[in-house]
């Protein structure tokens, strides 16, 4: 036998056993070959501004064009829709394309229709999914104007190059909006987004009737009035929101903790100075303000059983947001008849169990108020006290350290998360000094109460159980009820343990 002869038989062999592990030939992609086959279509919008941003709709009804002239089945639960969903945010929870996922692997989809490539997918990862479990199907992608076999070798190279380009032109609108929010929080202009209520919709101008209520809502708030009955308020009066629906108590602490209605730029969460815009409440309120909703206690707090007896539906803390756990140095809430420390709920070492009787200590402190109104001075103006020629001075320089960082922030001398960092700082520190500044309406929320009449004017104010109104005077008056431990046995009220601390500029 010469060389390159093979014994006869032996090739014939050799490819049948080769056979079962051959690739095998592909179903047929013609027309006559889909007809009835079943599909499924995807349609998808972004919220961002793609360059095509035909709706779901519109893409429904050209996807349904396309299934009729290919002659394939469409189900009506095989029709996936992600309505104002980004394709290229990793991160982005997307519905109708986990349903088309799994309606593949479940081997109910031969076809898959889509308006384009790109409304199916911008991230290569999403393609890789996708061509991975087509693998144990035989897959057809279909577009407005063409088409891609999954299965295809050819097919899907240019199917990764449409995807690279998809994500690469998401990569640069990502770029330019982000490029665009920089210079807009660098100049102090509002960022987008909803209208913000007491503004226009570009956030720079003042609407005068919804500014009012602002006004009101904070000055309100401050008299004690809870987010929910001032939500009530508006809207029996048919006040709307900047949306145009009803107020809840929600949206009215929104309000309450905006940073745009006292003229603050926020970038990433973090506060970079003034904005450009005109603020509808002054900073020394708004930070008051800020205060109180850190520690506002519920008017009718639950027993521990979770449940809200008769007695306490009734109950009123005159005291809430005053009244200071010593050890703890925390705020102390009323709860079953007293004043309890807020950490008294906690399981581990900072677990604290002081309280004191909500009755005793109201009356001892009502005393103490009653003794103040009835010597105060209210002739003067309702303007915020002022500050030494050391605060001022110390503010004035802040100030002038805060504009030269933003100088150096916008030259790019300084890197932005070191100009952050060095700006909270200084803005820690003014906010510091502003603290000592009180802009509540003094006479309206003492008015009718001074005098050698006070005890007669506030015995008037239980009678009417105007208890919002004693709790804004109690807030007004005292800046802490401190609560000491009890050096008393038994029952008996000590009161050396308490300590009433005015505010420092009455």
């Amino acid at each position: 036998m010469s060389d390159g002869e093979y014994p006869t038989g032996r090739q014939p062999e050799r490819e049948r056993r080769l056979a079962k592990f051959a690739v095998p030939r592909q179903r047929g992609h013609s027309r006559s070959d889909w007809a009835g086959e079943s599909a499924a279509l995807y349609c998808r919008i972004s919220h961002a501004s793609d360059d095509d941003q035909t709706g779901v709709d519109r893409q429904e009804r050209i996807c349904r064009d396309v299934g009729e002239r290919l002659g394939v089945s469409v189900p009506s639960d095989l029709v996936f829709v992600d309505n104002n969903r980004s394709a290229w945010k990793r991160n982005r929870k997307r519905p109708g394309w986990d349903g088309l996922l799994a309606a593949v692997r479940a081997g109910r989809v031969r076809h898959i229709i889509t308006y384009h490539p790109d409304r199916l997918m911008r991230q290569p990862h999403d393609l890789e999914e996708l061509l991975h479990i087509s693998d144990e199907h035989d897959i057809t992608l279909h577009g407005q104007a063409n088409r891609r076999n999954l299965a295809d070798p050819d097919d899907r190279f240019f199917l990764r190059i449409e995807v690279a380009h998809s994500c690469r032109s998401s990569d640069d609108t990502s770029r330019r909006l982000l490029d665009k929010t920089v210079d807009r929080a660098r100049d102090g202009l509002p960022h987008g987004g909803k209208r913000r209520y007491g503004y226009t919709p570009n956030g720079m101008e003042i609407v005068g009737h919804e500014a009012a209520i602002v006004r009101e809502v904070f000055a309100r708030y401050l008299d004690g009035e809870s987010p929910r009955k001032l939500a009530n308020d508006l809207n029996r009066r048919g006040e709307p929101t900047a949306l145009g629906k009803e107020w809840n108590p929600h949206n009215v602490r929104i309000l309450l903790d905006s940073r745009h209605v006292t003229g603050i730029r926020v970038f990433r969460g973090e506060e970079i100075g003034d904005g450009e815009w005109l603020a509808i409440i002054a900073r020394g309120l708004w930070e008051e303000v800020r205060e109180r909703r850190s520690y506002r206690a519920p008017a009718t707090p639950t027993s521990e059983e979770g449940e809200v007896s008769e007695e306490e539906q009734d109950r009123f803390y005159v005291l809430r947001g005053v009244v200071v756990c010593k050890r703890c140095a925390v705020r102390m809430s009323g709860s079953n008849g007293s004043y309890v420390c807020s950490r008294h709920q906690r399981t581990d070492t900072a677990s604290c169990g002081r309280k004191v009787s909500a009755p005793t200590l109201e009356s001892f402190v009502r005393d103490a108020a009653i003794r103040i109104l009835e010597r105060i001075d209210v002739t003067g103006s309702a303007a915020p006290a002022g500050l030494s020629a050391t605060d001022e001075a110390a503010i004035q320089s802040d100030r002038q350290e805060l504009a030269d960082l933003k100088e150096m922030w916008d030259a790019r001398e300084l890197p932005t998360r070191e100009y952050r960092s060095m700006r909270k700082t200084v803005e820690d520190r003014i906010a510091a000094v502003q603290r000592k500044l009180v802009t509540r309406p003094t006479v309206e929320v003492l008015q009718g109460l001074v005098g050698p009449g006070a005890a007669a004017s506030w015995k008037a104010l239980e009678v009417a159980k105007d208890y919002a109104r004693m709790n804004a005077v109690m807030r007004f008056l005292f800046s802490a009820v401190i609560i000491d431990a009890s050096s008393l046995r038994g029952r008996t009220f000590d009161y050396a343990r308490v300590e009433i601390e005015p505010n420092p500029n009455l």
